[in-house]
């Protein structure tokens, strides 16, 4: 039975590709717990980069994308300007065509960013399902969970403690799930009970304590295996920044407030970088209203996720927001790199090389188109054929050397009609 939290998703595609990371997310912190510094923040860095490096290429081809509809887009629009004030089906139909050659020139598919986002959307989602329930993929971090869960589970009321410290929709669910209620599935309980923990604070660790004793011995080796796992530069990434940032205040820390502020800021200002390193799109409407209106948008939305970014860092958990911020300079790096390597390609010489392939391409479907046109030729003179001997038959023009092979045909068969024919053709010519 699958817990929608910590275990691992299912979802199809989503589920496959959040199984993979995991994997390498798992490797990653099993080698720096052989070094003897089993940190979640360093694992989460070097994740971050190692990801990144493996969709290098996926993204070298969208930027290559990029560049090339933004040197076919004016030829596109002069297309469009051409059949502007023609609506008719013939005009419609010579506008589509050309639209098409000129993205078999510059070698383009115009679903071609549709399929990249595509492509790189499962990576996203799973990416976040890794970083946001690391202990589903991660069997150490997990571990540190035991014996406290199971003890939990066994202390009368300290289920519905654990439940009600959440104080979130998001595990009703799993709560009153038949095999919960029923305690019939260990795994999927215990799932249920790290999953609350897992988003839990220090001071609902604390409160546990207080309320159940007996379990004060193991919420204190589980909040310090927990935080010698989630310190990062003095920072406990498993509370959220507005969470350090209130008790750090209270308490005089003046670091840990830096710390917490540090991170939603550098978040929403390495995207930004991040945003303006990107290659930007012509954004000349060129009397175009809907690309003004897309330029238009596009523009906003690049002010306002920045803006978001820092939102979500400082109310969820501070490991989220250091993914994104790693996320964002790790792509910075990586985008400085491919615009260098982009800047050294000759596009001209590309787009000569996509307009030869398109001429083979268009060659090769001609003769494909003839070959087809010949066997439906070769098909229909054998079709005529068969008709002509089948004509014969029935008008009992076969020879007599034939009569005896087609005298012994099987019942029922042309043949034997054919004899039928035959037959009595000969009784009326004797008459």
């Amino acid at each position: 039975m699958n817990g929608i939290l910590l275990t691992q998703n299912s979802t199809f595609i989503i589920g496959q590709v959040a199984w993979l990371l995991g994997k390498i997310m798992e490797g990653i912190f099993e080698v720096l717990n052989l070094i003897g510094i089993p940190n979640i923040g360093l694992a989460i860095i070097l994740f971050t980069i190692v990801v990144n490096l493996l969709m290098m290429p996926l993204t070298i081809k969208q930027q290559k994308f990029s560049k090339l509809s933004a040197k076919m887009n004016p030829e596109i629009q002069a297309v469009q300007a051409k059949y502007k004030n023609r609506k008719d089906q013939d005009a419609q139909l010579a506008q589509n065509q050309e639209i098409q050659a000129v993205y078999a020139k510059y070698g383009v598919s115009p679903t071609g960013s549709c399929l990249y986002m595509l492509i790189q959307m499962p990576i996203l989602f799973a990416l976040y399902r890794v970083i946001y329930a690391i202990p589903a993929y991660v069997g150490r971090v997990k571990e540190a969970f035991f014996p406290l869960v199971d003890n939990i589970i066994d202390t009368a009321g300290a289920t519905e403690l654990v439940q009600n410290l959440t104080n979130s929709a998001m595990y009703s669910k799993q709560f009153t799930n038949a095999g919960f209620v029923a305690g019939t599935h260990t795994e999927y309980v215990q799932n249920t009970i790290i999953d609350c923990l897992n988003k839990a604070s220090t001071a609902d660790f604390a409160s546990i304590s207080e309320k159940f004793p007996s379990l004060a011995a193991d919420v204190t080796n589980t909040v310090s295996k927990l935080e010698e796992y989630n310190n990062f530069l003095g920072l406990n990434i498993g509370n959220s920044p507005s969470y350090v940032l209130k008790e750090a205040w209270a308490n005089g820390a003046w670091l840990l407030v830096i710390g917490a502020i540090a991170i939603p800021v550098l978040s929403a200002l390495t995207q930004w970088i991040n945003v303006k390193l990107m290659p930007q799109q012509d954004t000349s409407s060129n009397g175009n209203d809907q690309a003004a209106a897309m330029a238009s948008s596009m523009k906003t939305m690049n002010m306002i996720m920045p803006l978001m970014s820092a939102w979500f860092c400082f109310t969820l958990p501070s490991g989220l927001g250091l993914y994104w911020v790693a996320g964002s300079v790790v792509r910075s790096i990586q985008q400085v790199v491919i615009n260098k390597h982009i800047d050294k390609m000759n596009f001209d010489d590309i787009i000569k090389k996509n307009s030869a392939k398109s001429a083979k391409k268009l060659e090769k479907m001609k003769e494909q188109q003839e070959k087809l046109n010949a066997y439906a030729s070769m098909s229909t003179k054998n079709i005529q054929k068969k008709a002509n001997i089948s004509s014969n038959v029935d008008n009992s023009e076969v020879s007599a050397d034939s009569y005896s092979e087609v005298k012994e045909a099987k019942p029922g068969s042309m043949m034997a009609k054919a004899n039928m024919v035959r037959d009595y053709n000969e009784k009326n010519s004797r008459k």
